[in-house]
């Protein structure tokens, strides 16, 4: 297992139960006390984690990982949505994406496709992003059409926040918003951890005629502080084949078509 793929376990066992010592981190993850020991020590140096004797407790911000640490995730499953998602999108949308570590796979997945319009040299596809990481990987793409709205890059996910974004997205139109949230439930809607990357994903929401919202299943069913927009706005959820049967049943009857790949 390498470095990344450590770091992210510690930090999801930490996010769950508060602290963990070096003995028994070694034992769930199969390596030495020396590497994890190592480990805790670089992640305490990025203020991940707050090391203890023997150990490590939760830091505030381990509730919120940085983007490069969310990405060993459920991987096959935001591959799976991805593509499910990519065969949603007609030739020439017009598609807002917001940051994330799904929404990113899904930009990959829209870059590679064979599309009409990519074929004969035009646009085949025109991506209006927050995201500068999404803006990044597409830029290159001479198919795709990259609008980028201003604003203030929020280090932990690559988006751009602020005011900025909203004047930018308010003289556009949408055909598809492809959201990725941190938490999708039937009562609370989609939401994610922090109240400034709620309002920019908001804002691409209201723009769009058809709002897609992507979701692996651990995130169905849970609760984050600031809300993106009520289950209402949503007209699709695509999220894995784990996604537990009775809220998928619930968030149906709200007339969101759910689908599980």
């Amino acid at each position: 297992m390498g470095a990344p793929a450590r770091w992210t376990q510690l930090l999801e066992i930490l996010g769950n139960e508060g602290h963990l010592d070096v003995t028994e981190a070694a034992e769930r993850l199969g390596c030495s006390s020396a590497t994890i020991r190592r480990d805790m020590d670089e992640l305490a140096r990025q203020s991940l984690l707050t090391r203890t004797r023997g150990g490590a407790v939760v830091s505030s911000v381990a509730y919120d990982l940085p983007l490069r640490y969310k990405t060993a995730r459920k991987a096959d499953e935001k591959q799976r949505i991805a593509k499910a998602v990519a065969e949603l999108v007609p030739s020439g949308s017009v598609v807002g994406i917001n940051g994330g570590t799904t929404t990113s796979e899904v930009a990959r997945e829209l870059a590679v496709r064979t599309d009409p319009g990519g074929t004969s040299g035009g646009v085949a596809l025109t991506v209006v992003t927050n995201a500068i990481n999404i803006a990044n990987e597409l830029a290159i793409r001479p198919h795709v059409k990259i609008v980028v709205t201003g604003g203030v890059a929020r280090p932990s996910s690559y988006e751009l926040v602020g005011p900025l974004v909203t004047s930018v997205l308010q003289s556009l139109a949408l055909d598809y918003t492809i959201l990725g949230v941190d938490a999708v439930h039937p009562r609370f809607g989609a939401a994610t951890h922090d109240e400034s990357e709620a309002s920019a994903n908001r804002s691409l929401a209201e723009r769009a005629g058809t709002v897609i919202v992507v979701a692996d299943s651990s995130k169905l069913g849970r609760r984050a502080f600031a809300q993106v927009c009520a289950l209402n706005a949503v007209s699709i959820l695509v999220t894995d084949k784990d996604a537990p049967e009775v809220l998928v049943e619930e968030i149906t009857a709200q007339g969101i078509e759910v689908i599980c790949v």
